[in-house]
């Protein structure tokens, strides 16, 4: 490979001390409205699929155990655990920000060993709705439909 012109990237922020990079960063956690109830949602952009555990759950739904759709057959891993799931939980979420608010129709898969204290949300649905997380200075969260940006607007971390 002949790197011809090769040019240093611009920080967008402060040089952290030597070594201590990993310690700067924060987790991507913004507000949604789920059941007419705020919460918070991690977006993950290493994550496979939506997903939360009993914890979320606790604080959104009662009676959750009976809105599940079984799921069988497909094994989930984090990091270096097994994930158990019980099944999927079909729910509209709410993205309130200035610009406009968005509601998203997705299924959330419950692992009943996620220790999350707040849902995960990326790969699956963000894929299909065009959901890109932007890094610029800010954090930025962007619909895009049909090529034209629709929203945008800094995440509330």
């Amino acid at each position: 490979m002949d790197l011809m012109h090769v040019q240093d990237a611009k920080m967008q922020k402060a040089k952290p001390a030597r070594g201590s990079v990993h310690t700067t960063v924060s987790p991507c956690i913004t507000n949604i409205v789920i059941k007419n109830k705020e919460a918070k949602i991690h977006l993950d952009p290493a994550a496979f699929c939506t997903c939360f555990g009993e914890t979320f759950l606790d604080k959104t739904y009662s009676n959750w155990q009976e809105k599940f759709i079984p799921i069988e057959g497909i094994k989930f891993r984090s990091a270096s655990q097994d994930m158990h799931s019980l099944g999927i939980l079909e729910e509209a979420i709410i993205l309130p920000h200035p610009v406009g608010v968005i509601r998203l129709r997705v299924e959330f898969v419950f692992m009943n060993n996620c220790t999350s204290q707040n849902s995960i949300f990326w790969n699956d649905y963000l894929n299909i709705y065009g959901i890109e997380i932007n890094n610029h200075k800010d954090r930025y969260l962007n619909i895009v439909e049909d090529k034209i940006q629709t929203f945008s607007f800094i995440l509330e971390i």
